[in-house]
């Protein structure tokens, strides 16, 4: 999901702990869980340095290995501890440590829930896993947390009690919509006939969803809502057979090779110019506003050599 909804549930797992009598009586220990499970809610999205090495280098690594099954300790032991040394509780480190680690597993959770994904279960696979249930940026959750804190901060409601209260909420209405996402694929696959592989990006009313269906031979595109599937257009895949070379010098370029690392349904176009070939990946990526189509582009020439 986006930064600020990660650090906005970081701050109401904070609130969530106060269930805890040792926190909610001990501020500095309080003081200490907040800080760790605020800056834990954000530790996973710490791969955005990798922009330093450029675009390719981010995609590849982006929702790796910070993602993975050791990640969630290595980030609960490297900021929860000095969170209990700063704050001067190293006597409640491992409550501390816990309630880190639990901002991070939530984090990696969400992402698991939106189309793009996660490698979550790294090192033992590579394979990106994605749920299709949530936006990138759900206003359901954004705001049942957001007045949740308003509420904390104003002294409204004690927090531990209201936060356990929308936090069963978020984990009902995730439910719900996971149920919808198998709905709405059963749906596709009863239209369309044949389907080995289904996309869904959900739309951020969450009224609709756009879907890639892949039907073997072609893919086909479109958007479900709850009273019709509506098909938008049908691609045959390329059948790279003319442009073999071409297409396997496309495939060298390192952009080329970090977007299908991750890229489900890819279809490639190739056509030739004057002084080359271009090789195009068109599709659309998803953003918390909609859909915003693009293609990734490769000119070079080819000699046969």
């Amino acid at each position: 999901m986006d930064t600020g909804s990660h650090l906005l549930f970081g701050a109401t797992l904070g609130g969530l702990a106060m269930l805890d009598p040792v926190i909610s009586v001990h501020p500095e220990i309080g003081y200490a869980v907040l800080a760790g499970t605020v800056l834990g809610s954000h530790a996973p999205d710490f791969d955005v340095f990798a922009r330093l090495k450029g675009q390719a280098a981010y995609i590849r690594n982006h929702r790796g290995i910070t993602h993975s099954v050791p990640a969630p300790l290595v980030w609960a032991a490297g900021i929860g501890g000095p969170f209990a040394w700063l704050f001067g509780v190293l006597d409640h480190v491992l409550l501390v440590m816990v309630w880190t680690l639990a901002a991070v597993c939530f984090h990696i959770a969400l992402d698991l829930f939106n189309t793009y994904g996660v490698q979550c279960l790294r090192p033992f696979s590579r394979k990106w896993w994605h749920l299709d249930a949530l936006c990138l940026f759900d206003p359901y959750l954004f705001g049942a947390h957001a007045i949740g804190l308003l509420f904390w901060i104003c002294g409204i409601f004690p927090p531990g009690p209201m936060f356990a209260g929308i936090y069963a909420a978020t984990i009902l209405y995730i439910a719900i919509r996971l149920r919808l996402r198998w709905r709405i694929k059963r749906r596709l696959k009863l239209q369309l006939g044949r389907v080995t592989a289904i996309t869904l990006v959900p739309s951020m009313s969450g009224r609709s969803w756009q879907f890639t269906a892949d039907c073997g031979d072609c893919y086909r595109t479109g958007t479900v809502t709850a009273s019709r599937i509506r098909l938008e257009s049908t691609v045959v895949k390329y059948k790279p057979s003319e442009h073999v070379p071409a297409v396997k010098a496309a495939l060298e370029a390192d952009g080329v090779k970090a977007f299908l690392g991750f890229a489900d349904q890819v279809h490639l176009q190739v056509e030739e110019k004057q002084d080359g070939y271009e090789a195009r990946y068109p599709g659309k990526t998803y953003g918390s506003g909609g859909t915003i189509k693009w293609h990734l582009a490769l000119m070079f020439n080819w000699t046969g050599i």
